[in-house]
């Protein structure tokens, strides 16, 4: 038992890591591009955006996090 936990904390912490938002949208932008190409729909433009947009994301919540630390007391 103690070797399938340590199994699967390692996959957590290798596909969620520090930040769990990021984690998501990946995962909700690949079911989303599955969706569209068993749609029919020509589908690779949506990952490029998708990247972007985790990037936009998550460099907006560092920025934020290191200005709040910065102004605290």
């Amino acid at each position: 038992m103690r070797l399938l936990r340590g199994f699967g904390r390692f996959w957590w912490e290798f596909v969620v890591g520090d930040d769990w938002l990021v984690a998501v949208v990946v995962a909700l932008a690949i079911a989303a591009t599955a969706g569209l190409a068993a749609g029919g729909v020509t589908a690779w433009w949506l990952l490029p955006l998708a990247v972007l947009l985790v990037l936009w994301i998550s460099l907006r919540r560092a920025i934020r996090s290191t200005s709040h630390r910065q102004t605290g007391p």
